[in-house]
């Protein structure tokens, strides 16, 4: 990445255009704004951002429909922005494949948080040894072992599919159909209680308190995401 990172920001109102073009480049961000999904996928094509913020309301296409144009193409980082009352709405972008979610109102130091993890995770430092590393724990994918503060840790196949699954993507939202369909296959996309006892078996082995975790957080009604790293 040369110079500022580029944000392209989508969003039809006015106020949320102005507040973001002045909160993202005092914070050293480049900023494109663009007010419909015409306009956005034309910009997108143009100036290859290095993220978008992306209403889900836009005048003259759904946001939705925006994320999967993006994706025939391009693997640039999505935060969706969404209402309070858009649980589906937000589930459906995500296993389109946006990045994140923030919910309207949201404060600036959230969605810099949310930016900052997203080109993180766009171009991670992957370990010499090809190594995972959430906090103290390890992960190698080779051996298929996984050591908390160098003590070796016992999971099932399964459990250690779904923890490399997670920490490979991390700070990132993975939704229960996503990480359903990843592990168990599609025949399971709907088996969430079950993706729910393997989460709980899994944070009983590697949270120091599964009943505060914060290793694996739960986005209530959409799915998990890891800690963030750095």
């Amino acid at each position: 990445m040369i110079g500022k990172p580029l944000i392209l920001v989508v969003d039809d109102e006015p106020q949320i255009q102005r507040f973001l073009r002045h909160s993202l480049a005092a914070s050293g961000y480049e900023v494109e704004l663009a007010h419909d999904a015409a306009t956005a996928l034309r910009l997108a094509g143009a100036r290859d951002p290095d993220l978008v913020v992306l209403d889900l309301g836009l005048p003259d296409r759904d946001g939705k429909l925006v994320i999967g144009e993006l994706r025939q193409h391009s693997d640039v980082p999505i935060i969706v922005l969404s209402a309070h009352d858009q649980e589906a709405e937000k589930v459906a972008a995500l296993d389109l494949g946006a990045n994140d979610f923030i919910t309207k109102p949201f404060g600036i130091q959230e969605l810099l948080a949310r930016i900052r993890v997203c080109l993180r995770s766009a171009k991670p430092d992957q370990p010499k040894d090809g190594r995972i590393r959430l906090g103290d724990i390890v992960i190698d994918g080779d051996a298929r072992r996984v050591e908390i503060a160098g003590v070796p840790v016992r999971l099932t196949p399964t459990e250690f599919e779904l923890l490399t699954l997670l920490a490979q993507n991390p700070g990132r939202v993975l939704t229960h159909r996503q990480i359903l369909t990843k592990i168990w296959g599609p025949a399971h996309v709907d088996d969430t209680p079950y993706l729910r006892v393997f989460i709980g078996q899994l944070r009983q082995k590697i949270e120091a308190n599964p009943s505060e975790p914060k290793v694996i957080l739960t986005e209530p009604g959409v799915g998990y995401r890891t800690m963030e790293l750095g």
